[in-house]
């Protein structure tokens, strides 16, 4: 059977660009055995298969495959996914309004909101289904340093320390000095996301463009993806991380962080987040994509 796919590069607004995303439309009848395959074939970062939802209120529901492996949840999946369904069901409208896409994920419905203002990329948020939470203790600052490459002097930075949360996705979450530093990475590729095992996010203030807060890099060769050009579920749960270490007032604060410069794909996410009485009370992941191709494929 021929299905239509589409290809969106997100978290940017040029094609390129960003973290690449292919998305397999109709996909009713397919295993999840098959669903892997072609996720293999494509050997993104992420490909989402697209399925009728099972509340029919919702718009769609949502499988996600790395090249290795199923996940209940990624963040630029859920922004590009968003963002094409608007795009392909109301594109009309879409110029003129924001349009609210339901989307059902292993770990829930999330909510997302798609725009496209004239001039201007295709963007959305959606609003995390989990808050970030505490999943274990992080490893002594001498073993991250070693199966990273870096020295142990480069870990940490301020009060950041490495620390482990979860907003769907575990993440081990490692500041690092500088920019200088985060670029001499050479992460031991056989551990990162494998058995469970939380993926490295690296992540910096000093950032290489105008207008973001934090740097940052992710590797999860375990999970198929060596390096990830951006990555919302990390982001979502970075929120974690900067309630502990930054601890920010309360009311509503937007964070802008950039991935992918290393790897030559820049990207960038928007993290919001609301604060009431010093706790997190609600965050959310955003960003532009743009269309890059579609096409079939034969199944």
């Amino acid at each position: 059977m021929r299905r239509t796919f589409y290809t969106l590069d997100v978290f940017t607004d040029v094609a390129l660009a960003g973290n690449p995303l292919a998305v397999v439309l109709d996909c009713d009848g397919l295993d999840a055995a098959r669903m892997q395959a072609i996720a293999r074939e494509f050997n993104l970062s992420e490909t989402v298969f697209v399925l009728a939802p099972r509340n029919p209120v919702n718009t769609a529901r949502l499988r996600i495959f790395t090249p290795v492996r199923e996940l209940p949840f990624a963040g630029h999946p859920t922004v590009g996914a968003a963002i094409l369904l608007a795009h392909l069901r109301a594109p009309e409208l879409l110029v003129r309004e924001d349009l609210r896409i339901v989307v059902e994920e292993g770990v829930g419905e999330i909510v997302c909101i798609a725009r496209h203002r004239r001039g201007q990329a295709m963007a959305a948020y959606f609003a995390l289904p989990r808050l970030p939470r505490p999943d274990g203790d992080a490893p002594p600052d001498e073993s991250i340093a070693e199966a990273l490459g870096l020295d142990v002097a480069e870990i940490g930075a301020g009060a950041h320390r490495p620390a482990i949360y979860d907003a769907g996705a575990p993440y081990l979450f490692v500041p690092v000095a500088d920019l200088a530093a985060i670029a001499r990475a050479r992460p031991d590729l056989r551990r990162w996301g494998a058995d469970d095992e939380p993926a490295a996010y690296l992540y910096t203030d000093e950032v290489a463009n105008a207008g973001a807060n934090w740097h940052a890099r992710m590797f999860a060769a375990g999970l198929g993806v060596p390096e990830d050009p951006a990555t919302g579920s990390a982001a979502a749960a970075f929120a974690g991380v900067l309630m502990e270490f930054e601890r920010p007032g309360d009311g509503e604060h937007m964070v802008v962080i950039e991935q992918g410069v290393e790897m030559g794909r820049p990207s960038t996410i928007s993290l919001g987040i609301e604060v009431e009485h010093g706790a997190l009370r609600a965050a959310t992941i955003g960003g532009a994509a743009v269309i890059v191709s579609h096409g079939a494929v034969e199944l």
